[in-house]
């Protein structure tokens, strides 16, 4: 297939089922810029396989198809991953106290915030889900799909390099 044939093939398929597979990117992965780089990964492949594109199917039912792949992709990477941790600790980190009490436990949140943001990101991801998450370390290990071994080894070099001891007490009060 020549190359004008190929990009005649692409612009078709993008003028007519962008819109559509934005909407179901969108819609499966609730963030408008990461469904736009889906789709666009998308098509992207699509481009560089249409030789192996044997027609089996319609062309909106392959891109449907390769859509939500790429969606699946997303919420199995390391990326998204990280971006839920942060979500699942700001959750744990609303206050409904008074004023006072709202201020003072924000102070202690924004030092334990500021000791955690200093981790990498696999430490980090591991201690949210330990401390605040209370969640056991064979759940952590099932949720990152990796070994209890490993969650305990990155939970334990994590405490070590924010040189952070957190006691049970101060773990309530940043709750």
């Amino acid at each position: 297939m020549e190359k004008h044939e190929r990009d005649k093939l692409l612009t078709n398929a993008m003028d007519v089922y962008g819109h559509y597979l934005t909407r179901l990117a969108y819609a499966l992965v609730k963030d408008k810029e990461k469904a736009e780089d889906i789709v666009q990964e998308v098509f992207i492949r699509y481009y560089l396989h249409l030789e192996q594109f044997e027609g089996r199917s319609s062309v909106k039912t392959y891109l449907y198809r390769m859509t939500v792949n790429e969606c699946r992709n997303y919420f199995k990477s390391w990326a998204f991953r990280k971006i839920e941790v942060s979500k699942l600790a700001s959750t744990f980190l609303i206050y409904k106290e008074t004023p006072e009490e709202a201020y003072l436990k924000q102070e202690d949140k924004h030092y334990l915030a500021a000791l955690l943001n200093k981790l990498p990101a696999k430490y980090k991801e591991v201690i949210w889900l330990y401390y605040y998450a209370e969640l056991s370390i064979k759940e952590i290990s099932e949720i990152l799909n990796c070994s209890s071994n490993t969650v305990k080894t990155r939970l334990a070099r994590g405490r070590k390099k924010a040189q952070l001891t957190i006691s049970e007490e101060e773990i309530d009060r940043a709750k």
